[in-house]
């Protein structure tokens, strides 16, 4: 049975997606369909947690719109998900930052950038 639920699971799964982990900070282009139009949608924000794997993987994402914090539960594998870009990447010592949302102004988009590995070389 389970290997079963992993062959469908496996044709769900998106390859064009790239890897996010909290902390980064991302640009999505979410489809919106409103009457017979179709537009993108642009968010970006913060990468506070991610949930799931598989087909089922959801990202939480932050950010700060007129002073008041907005976030949204992305599901990675949604139709209604045109593109993911990682604009900066985060350097995160937990899974999930919900103390973001304590924070306010500029604070509660720190978040240490990562060093990238080519970099280092």
């Amino acid at each position: 049975m389970d290997q079963l639920i992993q062959l469908v699971e496996a044709t769900q799964q998106r390859s064009d997606i790239p890897e996010v982990r909290p902390g980064d900070t991302v640009r999505i282009q979410l489809k919106v369909i409103e009457g017979e139009k179709e537009r993108l949608q642009a968010f970006e924000g913060v990468v506070i947690g991610d949930k799931g794997m598989g087909a089922s993987k959801t990202i939480t994402v932050r950010k700060i719109s007129h002073g008041v914090g907005v976030e949204r539960i992305i599901p990675v594998n949604s139709p209604n998900v045109e593109s993911v870009t990682v604009v900066r990447s985060g350097k995160a010592r937990r899974a999930k930052l919900f103390y973001l949302r304590k924070r306010t102004g500029k604070a509660a988009l720190k978040v240490k950038e990562r060093k990238s590995a080519s970099a280092e070389a």
